[in-house]
């Protein structure tokens, strides 16, 4: 009986709290934006032309990442599936992750266990090596950010009063010997107690994480997987880019060529947004908004016109993700009624 309430409580927090992170931060981002000055900003000055087609390219974005993940399943030996049910496995995942952060996931994984007869492990592994290759990517991008974008970051940390205490923040030595004494604690707990069963299974869960890992550099198809790698994150670019079209405050930044004609802002922005992306959410809702916010911000655009941009953006995002998730369960019902059929 206790295990069985550990497990409900577990499964409570892992849903209860990212719910309650992205509701905390959007009743935050209403209580410091005017709403009606935001739905009249996205009201005369939203052209809804470009958020068509920041839909569409996410669609495309959605699709390439199916297929990509295709080539790290048959990797590790998961048959070749249709490019409509590779795509299915994502579009069903990011359209779940809307209601439930993290069930996705373990929704493609089933999805594609089930579907192939593989064991579950070995799909876990893949996924797990995907969203590692993705971090890299993503550091990677935020390095670039950093160093293009160097001028318009320094001087907002020199001139506002939120980028002079995230400067002070971060020089402040006992930060960093605070996080360094947690992972020393971790690292030595993780050693003392690894015998017991917990440690055991987070030190299986860590195997997983390298195996699925490992298999990019074994696999067939490796210059294939950076092409589409290159190709998911130049669509997840342009999704933000094509929005600044939207937006006469941003597409003030598209027409300054000391900006690259908005190429530096977009990569900023894009940037911030995936990086928010790690805190437990639903589909993003709240640490995204916020983060898209935040950098805009340091192109002087004001919190009204940042909301109305990350909101917009956001909804039609999730708009979109819904009417993939409705073709996700269509097709996976039909699919099923013809294999029961045909058996």
């Amino acid at each position: 009986m206790a295990d069985g309430l550990s497990k409900w409580t577990g499964k409570a927090v892992r849903y209860i709290i990212p719910l309650a992170v992205s509701a905390g931060l959007v009743v935050w981002l209403f209580h410091k934006v005017d709403i009606r000055e935001m739905m009249r900003v996205i009201r005369d000055g939203c052209d809804f032309r470009w958020i068509i087609l920041m839909m569409v390219i996410t669609t495309v974005s959605h699709i390439i990442r199916g297929i990509r993940w295709g080539i790290q399943l048959r990797g590790v030996g998961v048959p070749r599936m249709p490019v409509v049910a590779e795509s299915v496995s994502i579009f069903g995942a990011y359209a779940l992750n809307l209601v439930f952060s993290g069930v996705g996931e373990a929704w493609r994984c089933i999805f594609v266990s089930r579907r192939e007869k593989t064991p579950l492990a070995t799909v876990i592994g893949t996924d797990i090596g995907d969203r590692i290759s993705d971090a890299i990517v993503v550091v990677l991008l935020l390095g670039v950010a950093m160093i293009v974008a160097k001028v318009p970051i320094d001087t907002f940390m020199t001139h506002y009063a939120l980028g002079k205490d995230l400067g002070r923040l971060s020089d402040n030595p006992w930060l960093w010997c605070g996080l360094a004494l947690v992972a020393v604690v971790m690292w030595t707990l993780f050693r003392v107690f690894r015998k017991y069963r917990y440690i055991n299974k987070i030190d299986a869960d860590l195997k997983n994480v390298w195996n699925g890992f490992k298999v990019l550099f074994t696999m067939k198809g490796i210059g294939a997987y950076v092409v589409l790698t290159l190709g998911i994150w130049t669509c997840y670019f342009l999704e933000t880019y094509v929005c600044f079209y939207a937006f006469p405050f941003t597409r003030a930044l598209i027409d300054d060529p000391g900006t690259a004609y908005g190429l530096i802002p977009g990569l900023v922005v894009f940037v911030f947004g995936s990086f928010s992306m790690a805190v437990p959410s639903n589909g993003g809702l709240g640490p995204w908004n916020i983060a898209v916010m935040f950098a805009l911000s340091i192109y002087g655009i004001g919190n009204t016109e940042g909301a109305a941009f990350s909101m917009v953006m956001w909804s039609f995002q999730a708009a979109m993700l819904v009417m993939l998730g409705i073709f996700s369960a269509v097709y996976i019902s039909v699919t099923k009624r013809k294999n029961a059929v045909t058996q």
